[in-house]
């Protein structure tokens, strides 16, 4: 039977993704889903997505992924940075076209698992919360609001709030090594800043991860 193995953060990071693969030592039937901003900051978003296409994983939507696509088809880029142009000007139409396939969320019912790249608003049903809000929230303000925590930084993490049976693994919230609190496991570890790249094999419930090669940014 095979496995399920989720992928944190890549940003580009096609060295290092191919380097977690490559130590996870694949099996047939496996399922590979990545938590989304599989794509910039870092040197390679091409890279990152011929290799997620080359495994077949299941992405989903992460706030790059979204803020990107989002400045392409409106053709506003006025508040894009430079590392957004450069992934801007480095993908193809056929990119885009599979970037916007990407669901807001995973849910697998045998695992009684969400899979998200942000998280989600504890207290209201998961299912019909906004794209904006699941790849963007980090923390919960006095008021119940999803907020980064940049601009909430008296906010509470979202996740200790999250009092529901069902697991959440998440991403978008770097750490140095993957933090679990409850039913929520976030595996986003940096790698695009010098961290590590993360993978969490659910059924095993374990962790694989690799070094980056150079802090990206």
């Amino acid at each position: 039977m095979g496995r399920t193995i989720v992928i944190g953060d890549v940003h580009g990071c096609a060295i290092e993704l191919d380097k977690l693969i490559e130590k996870i030592k694949p099996r047939t039937g496996d399922n590979f889903i990545q938590l989304g901003d599989l794509i910039n900051k870092g040197p390679d978003s091409r890279g990152a997505i011929a290799i997620a296409r080359a495994f077949n994983m299941d992405v989903v939507m992460g706030n790059h992924e979204l803020r990107l696509l989002s400045a392409k088809e409106s053709d506003n880029k006025s508040k894009l940075k430079t590392h957004d142009h450069e992934t801007l000007d480095q993908l193809t139409s056929k990119d885009w076209k599979y970037i916007k396939k990407f669901p807001k969320y995973i849910y697998k019912k045998s695992l009684r698992t969400i899979f998200v790249h942000g998280g989600f608003i504890p207290n209201k049903p998961w299912r019909n919360q906004g794209i904006e809000v699941v790849t963007e929230v980090q923390v919960i303000d006095k008021k119940g609001r999803p907020k980064k925590r940049s601009d909430a930084p008296k906010g509470e993490l979202w996740a200790k709030l999250w009092d529901r049976k069902k697991s959440v693994v998440y991403g978008h919230l770097p750490r140095k090594k993957a933090y679990k609190i409850g039913n929520t496991l976030c595996i986003d570890t940096g790698c695009v800043y010098g961290g590590h790249l993360t993978a969490y094999i659910v059924e095993e419930k374990r962790t694989v991860r690799v070094k980056a090669k150079r802090a990206y940014r």
